[in-house]
């Protein structure tokens, strides 16, 4: 099944990540997936995520229904690696939903923070190598207080799950990746 590219291992799910205390969460969403390449080499495109700067990386056969002008960028940009604790960068999340920095520890951890009408967010992403040189990258959001919980595990849920899995995708096409070596 595609939607296993993005699932987390049970240790994963119950590991401490960096930025877990900055949300009293009620609704934790984690998703991981693995990449061929090193995460010094990974790190880059985490770096210039997001809206206004490198894009979110979906795979071009998304990709092309997308207005050219909104697609994400298929290259490393120097001027998007700048990205220092306390940076805000706007997000899709509305007019005036933003990320800022607040940890950020190369090439391992990034973590953002967010703060949605009376929800606090939390977003960080964790490379670990792998043994065969690889990165697993795990992206775990926390959100708290939430007023309904089952609408923002399930419909929020699902957003996370399609939204990482373009993520991985993207990732491994701009990597030089086979993505049809994900499915099952």
């Amino acid at each position: 099944m595609l939607t296993d590219v993005v699932r987390p291992t049970a240790d994963e799910v119950a590991a401490r990540l960096p930025g877990d205390d900055l949300v009293a969460a009620d609704v934790a969403m984690d998703r991981a997936f693995t990449l061929a390449a090193p995460p010094e080499d990974v790190w880059p495109w985490l770096v210039q995520l997001g809206k206004q700067r490198g894009g979110w990386y979906l795979p071009r056969s998304v990709e092309r229904f997308v207005p050219a002008g909104r697609r994400a960028t298929r290259e490393v940009v120097a001027s998007l690696q700048h990205l220092e604790v306390g940076d805000t960068i706007p997000d899709w999340g509305g007019r005036e939903a933003t990320l800022t920095l607040v940890e950020a520890v190369e090439p391992v951890v990034l973590v953002h923070r967010s703060q949605r009408g009376r929800t606090a967010f939390s977003w960080a992403l964790f490379c670990a190598p792998t043994p065969d040189g690889g990165t697993r990258v795990h992206s775990r959001v926390r959100l708290g207080p939430v007023r309904r919980r089952w609408l923002a595990e399930r419909v929020g849920g699902a957003f996370d799950e399609a939204t990482l899995l373009g993520l991985a995708l993207g990732l491994r096409e701009r990597l030089g990746e086979p993505i049809r070596s994900v499915t099952k």
